[in-house]
């Protein structure tokens, strides 16, 4: 039946939301196998597709949309698949009894092929087991031999209505070990309890991803740096007749900008993410309400103690590459102000030198114009001579050589006169 209203078209997904990161109750005596495997942004169709496979592999029934999260009964395990920004998380759970936590895991029910063939690659995979009250209490020599014989950490959780230890080490079998033995918590708050702790697990481990980076950053980046001074220190010293002209400086120095912003774009989105999975670890610790174990490290010590300075070079590596893009954009941006100077500085020389070549072609032609009146009067007295000469011969009363004379500046003055009139039409057009 319909609501008598019109919906919005998200009101049943971000009611959903809520469902998302839920967790699955659970009751001591169990164990618990969780996997955390990185498939990236894209990869979220190639994992739904791998859940199908299992599904298929039990014969469970298929939900009718995979979102992401999905929980399903396995037979006697029980599934709980979600889906995160860049990787996904399988938990298996099974209630059962047993003498040793961490030997015969439920990993080994699944089917191998499935396994082996898991999109992704695999970052976190721990073993979890929960202990009740009424099993026997194990004593520092027993943890410690649980955990292969490393140093653990260990506290009271839930307000010390539980205990839970670890060393956070993979083991010879290739996974992580993780003990709570609980003590009048209900299955709900069993259930959170070991949720909390595995998603510490995971999302530490996805924090301390942008360490290896910022390590390599950091690397390049003094390489960088170097360079940067390097080029500074020449542009500062560079004269007139210098052998590397700022030209060749301008194109070392763009070639090092780009670089830098390179690093910078292939770096940022994993120390920004390591900074956010950093939040969502300490969020995480602050909700087991952690009491000291004498003689112990709380989760929280060790871990604070490790995360915080991994992601403070996170952190001071993101910083450095950003002050050291600004730092070449400043240079480059004074180089090339250097650059459009000198350019300027040749651009006035030239037009300089365009100005005194137009003054000599000026020259020149004043001298041409004389030579052309001259010429233009040289011919047409000449052919006044002959027109004179042609009328004496008819018998006209002609002095030949007066009309010659008196027709030379006559000539000469109308060919000067006529030239710059032609001149000065010639200028008003331009």
């Amino acid at each position: 039946m319909s609501p008598p209203f019109r919906e919005h078209p998200l009101r049943h997904s971000v009611t959903a939301e809520l469902h998302a990161r839920t967790f699955d109750p659970l009751r001591g005596p169990a164990r618990v196998f969780h996997l955390t495997a990185i498939c990236g942004e894209r990869g979220g169709g190639h994992n739904a597709q791998h859940l199908l496979r299992l599904l298929d592999h039990y014969g469970a029934p298929h939900p009718e949309e995979i979102g992401q999260y999905y929980a399903v009964d396995l037979g006697d395990l029980r599934l709980r698949w979600e889906r995160h920004t860049e990787f996904v998380t399988y938990t298996f759970s099974r209630q059962e009894s047993f003498s040793h936590p961490f030997t015969d895991p439920i990993i080994n029910l699944l089917p191998q092929g499935w396994l082996n063939e898991l999109p992704g690659e695999v970052i976190t995979a721990t073993l979890l087991a929960i202990e009740s009250c009424d099993m026997p209490e194990r004593g520092p020599g027993e943890l410690c031999a649980l955990f292969g014989g490393n140093p653990f950490i260990g506290c009271e959780v839930v307000g010390g209505a539980a205990r839970a230890w670890s060393d956070l080490r993979i083991h010879p079998d290739g996974y992580s070990r993780i003990l709570i033995r609980e003590c009048g918590l209900s299955e709900n708050q069993s259930g959170r309890l070991a949720k909390r702790l595995l998603e510490v697990n995971a999302y530490r481990a996805m924090a301390l991803l942008g360490l290896p980076a910022a390590r390599d950053a950091n690397k390049r980046l003094s390489d960088a740096e170097r360079r940067l001074v390097t080029v500074a220190a020449r542009m500062a010293d560079l004269e007139e007749d210098d052998g590397a002209p700022e030209s060749e400086l301008l194109s070392e120095l763009t070639t090092l900008a780009a670089e830098i912003e390179t690093l910078a774009a292939r770096t940022v989105y994993r120390f920004e993410a390591s900074h956010a999975y950093y939040r969502i670890v300490r969020q995480r610790l602050e909700r087991l309400r952690e009491r000291r174990i004498e003689g112990l490290q709380t989760f929280t010590e060790f871990l604070e103690a490790r995360l915080a300075p991994a992601i403070a070079t996170c952190e001071s590596t993101r910083k450095r590459q950003q002050d050291l893009a600004e730092r070449a954009g400043r240079i480059t941006s004074l180089l090339r102000a250097r650059v459009e100077v000198e350019l300027q500085a040749q651009n006035r020389g030239l037009l300089e030198s365009m100005d005194q070549r137009a003054r000599l072609q000026l020259r020149l032609q004043e001298t041409v114009e004389g030579l052309s009146v001259i010429a233009i009067g040289y011919y047409g007295v000449g052919l006044v001579g002959y027109a004179l000469k042609g009328l004496a011969a008819k018998g006209l009363p002609i002095n030949v050589e007066l009309g010659i004379g008196i027709a030379v500046p006559v000539v000469v003055g109308f060919a000067w006169l006529g030239l710059k009139r032609m001149k000065k039409r010639l200028f008003k057009d331009h």
